[in-house]
């Protein structure tokens, strides 16, 4: 890559995020549909199961998700200097949105009109969320044994920390995929393999003249 072809995709990284910090409210997990969009659907940098596992590490490791995930994307396209600039994109606005809030803060805490509005936020947020969540599941969960961790993590978040979870879940998945491998058992990693295997069968079938 040419030195301006460096400083383009710095800038775009830096750009991308800036873009995506005011407007993701409710924290990083708000913010995973629209990174997905930038990231996967308008930039093609990256495939949904690979954003999908920057946002597991990103939730395994210390620090907020939101700094975390687009620090990993930024170093997975460009290096050190990619990793800095999605990280200052994502940061940079956050910083002055939330020091000028700070500064207003005590002139609009009691207005009835900026409570109303942050009620609606927070029921937007839940939609948001839930989207992002629905998203994320349709390239997590690729087979029975997937589904079985999904179904099972749901109840178990509710008494164990999150890391801990994820921590459990990567050790089932080790042994579930070690076992299945024993038993000569096919490993689909990710849907789109699974959905080609379903395509190629039906054409071999007579789907497909």
């Amino acid at each position: 890559m040419t030195m301006t072809g460096q400083w383009k995709t710095l800038f775009q990284l830096f750009w991308t995020f800036f873009k995506i910090a005011p407007v993701t409210f409710g924290g990083g997990f708000a913010m995973i549909p629209l990174i997905e969009k930038e990231v996967v659907e308008k930039r093609k940098w990256l495939k949904s199961e690979e954003v999908t596992d920057v946002f597991a590490l990103s939730q395994s490791v210390p620090g907020a998700v939101a700094i975390n995930s687009a620090t990993f994307i930024g170093h997975r396209i460009a290096g050190m200097k990619g990793a800095m600039a999605a990280m200052i994109g994502v940061s940079f606005p956050t910083f002055i949105i939330v020091l000028l809030l700070g500064i207003l803060y005590f002139f609009i805490q009691d207005n009835p009109k900026i409570e109303s509005a942050f009620i609606s936020i927070r029921a937007s947020i839940v939609a948001i969320i839930a989207y992002a969540a629905i998203k994320i599941g349709k390239t997590a969960i690729v087979d029975k044994s997937t589904f079985g961790i999904f179904i099972v993590g749901i109840p178990v978040l509710f008494f164990i920390h999150p890391v801990l979870a994820i921590l459990s879940g990567a050790i089932v998945g080790i042994v579930t995929i070690s076992v299945k491998r024993k038993l000569g058992y096919k490993i689909n990693m990710d849907r789109k393999e699974k959905k080609e295997e379903e395509n190629d069968f039906e054409y071999f079938m007579g789907a497909g003249i």
